[in-house]
């Protein structure tokens, strides 16, 4: 154990995004006060005053139990988007989404999740995706597996699906973002999988992968708060994520589309039927796509 989160570290970290959630994002839910929800980008783009408290709460958490270590928020990198060029070379920093699939949230859809990852400078070495309405954690230790834990400290492994063929997986597609002609590709080639979903939320769509009920998950835009925690949870699982051109992922990158699967011959024939190229993966320009 070298990149310094240990599984009890993993373990006080959990209760942080559990101790946030209670505190700041449960008490919100169907309950938001007027002018509690704004844009930033576009209209569906959101930030409420549970995503701002719930992180603040977790980013001091960070640093009272890992002094020095870097912490990139997505609200606090929304107004210093600086922050993220610390990332490389931090002997340890963590990304953070204290809401993730905040429309989600602000519909009042119990399908949201809060999510953090540590990266040791570049490599993602630990990730966390707590569900506050399940109540539990999914995490993954780099080289350590993943799993699921309780608040009795229950541990259930998780384990991604096995390879099918292409007409039988279930994928989570998020091709919003995507800049045509990908977009209309990718959506007018959905009908060849099994059935195709969109849950509005990365945590929850990772943990489906991880868990093994899901085959696919398809990405464009890449913030590191959205994937990297999920990312090492699917790898850690037993999957296999490349980007679009093949490249392994990286925290540090921010576009080139992202693809998870059972297996290397299970993503090479999903790209191949969903008609995604080694070039594809710019952004679509307009902030008005999916929230994914």
């Amino acid at each position: 154990m070298s990149h310094g989160i240990d599984a009890r570290r993993a373990a006080d970290i959990a209760a942080l995004l559990r101790q946030a959630a209670r505190a700041e994002v449960l008490p919100r839910f169907r309950r938001l006060a007027d002018g509690a929800v704004r844009a930033k980008s576009g209209p569906l783009d959101l930030v409420t005053d549970a995503d701002e408290a719930a992180e603040r709460l977790i980013a001091d958490g960070l640093r009272a139990l890992l002094p020095g270590c870097l912490v990139v928020g997505e609200e606090a990198a929304a107004g210093d988007p600086a922050l993220l060029d610390g990332l490389g070379d931090a002997d340890l920093a963590f990304v953070v989404d204290p809401v993730d699939g905040t429309a989600n949230f602000v519909a009042g859809v119990p399908v949201f999740g809060s999510m953090a990852a540590a990266i040791r400078r570049g490599e993602v070495v630990a990730a966390w995706i707590h569900d506050p309405v399940g109540d539990d954690t999914a995490m993954a230790l780099r080289g350590e597996g993943a799993w699921v834990e309780d608040t009795a400290g229950r541990r259930q492994a998780l384990r991604a699906a096995a390879p099918v063929p292409v007409e039988r997986m279930i994928g989570a597609i998020s091709w919003g973002f995507m800049a045509e002609p990908l977009r209309s590709r990718v959506a007018a080639r959905l009908p060849r999988l099994a059935a195709a979903v969109g849950y509005r939320c990365a945590a929850q769509e990772y943990r489906l992968a991880a868990a093994g009920h899901v085959h696919l998950l398809v990405y464009n835009r890449l913030l590191p708060w959205d994937h990297a925690p999920g990312w090492l949870l699917h790898r850690e699982a037993g999957g296999h994520a490349a980007q679009f051109d093949g490249c392994p992922y990286s925290p540090l990158v921010r576009t080139g589309g992202l693809i998870c699967a059972p297996d290397r011959a299970s993503w090479q024939a999903a790209r191949d039927a969903l008609g995604i190229g080694r070039n594809d993966g710019g952004l679509r320009p307009a902030p008005d796509a999916s929230p994914l």
